[in-house]
């Protein structure tokens, strides 16, 4: 969601793999695997996915979405669909955000916290009918965000599906995203004048629309910091769709892009990534997200008495940190500050980070403890035993320009 778009997603340069082949679970491939190794990608292994990681390089795919654009492969993320007369008030009681507001169409990001207030998913939701929602979950956590939801909703006249395995997921994004899907053949919109529909749609909007006479909701969501649509559709037709793409792209600079460049991306446009900035030990303000609480709608929510207590006073808060020279910050690298004897003491650690494409320094955001937080703060980040200097520096580091 995508991830939560944002929302919110799920990106990463890399997994671990078990060598007990008697207990690792069968890895999953997406419906598009097979494209994917035609054009040459190398693979990784996340929550279970063989994803692509890369196709050419690194560098060439973040740039393109800067410049261009990007064809992303997002099939791992969960889709979970709520249906019912009470689906809205069920996921106002689930969620930490008021969705039972959303209009026909409408997507919001959100998220799912425990009792204690800490996160245990953030998602995006979008609104597909007057009682029907769709949750998009990232891959990791697909199965117990669905899980909660179903225990949630329980009192409610709804009910809950996890349609992950029948929805692909294909992310078209860039500054030429727009332009590529309206040269796209095979797009319908039923009564209704597609091209003018997308071009009109708005940031965290969708419509409902055929491609080759196919079911596919087009959102005008992404994790890249730029334009961009992402294009949900049955896994059987995502081949054709993602084919079409690039043919229609391949003029203005589209490539298909991996984990690893939405890695860098969603970092440079400061969207944190769960597993990294966000978790059941981190509550939504100290990572910049306490806006996503809904403190003002006038019903109990799940997580709700911890939201209000907030976290403690002393507890880390994100910042973005920005470097000098070459060498990056890589999650779990310690954060150092002066310490009163003149030596240097650990005040934070690194979530993410990487040397950044667009920008040409080190990037990276952490948790420091709040009297540390304020932009302009000098500090130093432990690069495998060399204390680097690292400035406190507001997020996001990139923001595209808006026409």
């Amino acid at each position: 969601m995508s991830s939560h778009d944002s929302h919110t997603d799920d990106a990463a340069t890399g997994g671990t793999a078990t060598n007990d082949a008697a207990t690792a679970a069968p890895e999953r491939t997406s419906p598009l695997h097979d494209a994917h190794t035609a054009a040459g990608a190398s693979f990784t292994d996340f929550a279970g996915w063989q994803m692509p990681v890369r196709y050419s390089s690194d560098l060439a795919e973040h740039h393109a979405v800067r410049t261009a654009a990007g064809l992303f492969d997002l099939s791992h993320m969960g889709e979970i669909v709520l249906i019912g007369p009470e689906a809205g008030q069920a996921l106002d009681y689930a969620l930490a955000g008021k969705l039972s507001s959303l209009a026909l169409d409408q997507a919001k990001y959100s998220m799912l916290l425990s009792r204690a207030g800490g996160i245990l998913d953030d998602l995006v939701v979008y609104r597909t009918g007057d009682d029907r929602y769709m949750v998009v979950a990232n891959a990791s956590n697909r199965e117990a965000v669905a899980e909660e939801l179903r225990d949630r909703t329980a009192p409610f006249d709804v009910e809950v599906y996890d349609e992950s395995d029948d929805i692909a997921l294909i992310a078209v994004q860039g500054p030429a995203a727009l332009s590529i899907l309206l040269a796209t053949p095979g797009f319908h919109l039923e009564g209704d004048d597609f091209a003018q529909r997308v071009t009109d749609l708005k940031y965290y909007w969708s419509i409902p629309a055929e491609f080759e006479t196919h079911p596919v909701l087009v959102a005008r969501t992404g994790y890249t910091g730029e334009d961009g649509f992402e294009l949900y559709i049955a896994p059987d037709n995502a081949r054709a769709l993602w084919d079409a793409l690039l043919e229609a792209g391949r003029e203005q600079g589209l490539v298909p892009a991996g984990l690893a460049s939405r890695d860098t991306l969603r970092l440079e446009a400061g969207m944190p990534l769960y597993g990294h900035e966000l978790g059941l030990d981190t509550m939504p303000a100290q990572a910049g997200l306490g806006r996503v609480v809904n403190l003002a709608k006038d019903t109990d929510f799940v997580g709700r008495a911890a939201s209000e207590e907030g976290p403690d006073p002393e507890a880390r808060v994100l910042v973005g940190l920005m470097g000098q020279g070459k060498r990056a910050a890589r999650a779990g690298y310690p954060v150092l500050a002066p310490a009163a004897d003149g030596a240097e003491e650990e005040v934070g650690v690194v979530t993410s980070g990487a040397l950044s494409p667009t920008i040409g320094v080190p990037i990276a955001m952490a948790y420091v403890a709040p009297k540390f937080a304020r932009p302009g703060t000098e500090l130093h980040v432990d690069v495998r035993g060399s204390s680097l200097p690292f400035t406190v520096t507001a997020l996001p580091f990139y923001s595209r320009k808006k026409h």
